[in-house]
């Protein structure tokens, strides 16, 4: 690491929370001449890319910042370069630096600052409300803001997998959701078809996303998680409100995966090319009875296998009598095979929207897995 990258660090970990980007902004200036510097972020839609100073928004699917943001790597174009900002997969905008230094070794710390970047403003988005405010195009309902917050991410990647997912209408979201963890081992991964309206519609999705957590920590099978997350539901509304829910369990060394199917959203497989939907043994959603006994699946994910988890409102969203399910679904996933699993969702919800014609009525949420083999983690 050379001294010029070790200060940027510095100054980038180092800055109070509000002034994470101007200290890097001065550091930059006074060691490689950048006059100009910017973070933008990707908004909740994954539509536009807004600047944290305020602003254009950048929203042309050909401009070098989404290019940056979509093959996560630097672009420089008319004396600027765009670099993308995230953390461990999870991406979250691309810093605009001008002029751009010419020296290649110069671009290569700068790549390494914006991870950083990406790293700290991460790490501070709990404490301050500048970060979440900036990538917002318009205000959130409050049922979305605490769909939004309850989530682990949108993507991760590790060596053996990668996944991403993301809900829609993203700023109106009220009871879809998802939720995910990795021990290096294991892939846990949950997938709800909410249920209800508004407020009430969140508060129901998060009690069951907070008492399948509660389930997964603390050692239980996959069913068992889901019989507690069904007690809680139950405990709580005497089954005048369920939700639906899909658990998966997958060993990240074998691609052994275990199911429960609770009233699920749909799981659909990729394989070579061949869109597959996988038979599920359809259960009880959680919180529709009480005390109900839920029943393990088995299957096994061969190497470069893709999976799709996607809810009711993607199926059943119609043009004119028409569902997306029954007429364009398959022949779009099949279209995703080259695709990273975040540009297979944002790829498919973008569609979505063209297929209905405009923003989406009903809740939808999308999850994309892939399962590349095992590997040294």
């Amino acid at each position: 690491m050379s001294e010029a990258e070790a200060r940027a660090r510095r100054n980038v970990t180092d800055a109070p929370t509000d002034l994470i980007v101007a200290r890097l902004a001065d550091e930059l200036r006074r060691t490689y001449g950048i006059t100009r510097t910017e973070l933008y972020q990707v908004d909740y839609r994954l539509a536009e890319l807004l600047p944290l100073g305020g602003g254009e928004a950048l929203t042309g699917p050909g401009h070098p910042a989404w290019y940056a943001f979509d093959h996560q790597e630097p672009v420089f174009a008319d004396g600027t370069g765009w670099f993308p900002v995230g953390m461990r997969g999870e991406r979250r905008g691309v810093l605009r630096v001008s002029p751009v230094p010419a020296d290649p070794a110069a671009r290569r710390e700068l790549d390494t600052v914006a991870t950083v970047l990406g790293h700290e403003v991460a790490a501070v988005t709990s404490t301050t409300d500048i970060y979440l405010s900036a990538r917002r195009s318009r205000r959130l309902t409050l049922a979305a803001e605490m769909q939004w917050e309850l989530l682990p991410g949108r993507s991760r990647i590790r060596p053996s997998f990668s996944l991403a997912g993301q809900l829609e209408p993203a700023y109106a979201v009220r009871g879809d959701s998802f939720d995910w963890s990795d021990d290096g081992h294991r892939l846990w991964l949950a997938v709800l078809n909410g249920f209800g309206e508004g407020v009430a519609a969140a508060l129901l999705t998060s009690l069951a996303t907070y008492a399948l957590r509660n389930a997964r920590r603390a050692g239980l099978t996959l069913a068992d998680q889901a019989a507690l997350a069904d007690q809680a539901v139950y405990a709580q509304y005497r089954g005048e409100q369920h939700l639906s829910v899909l658990l998966m369990e997958l060993d990240l060394a074998t691609g052994a995966l275990v199911a429960v199917d609770a009233g699920s959203p749909h799981l659909i497989r990729l394989r070579a090319g061949e869109v597959t939907s996988q038979a599920l043994e359809k259960q009880f959603p959680l919180g529709m009875f009480e005390g109900t006994d839920y029943r393990e699946q088995r299957f096994h994910l061969e190497r470069g296998d893709r999976l799709f988890v996607v809810s009711d409102g993607v199926i059943d969203a119609t043009a004119g009598q028409v569902r997306y399910g029954e007429s364009a679904l398959d022949r779009f996933l099949r279209r995703t095979s080259p695709m990273e699993p975040l540009d297979a969702v944002r790829s498919l919800i973008g569609d979505l929207r063209a297929f209905v014609a405009g923003d989406l009525v009903d809740d939808a949420v999308v999850v994309c897995l892939d399962w590349l083999g095992p590997q040294d983690q």
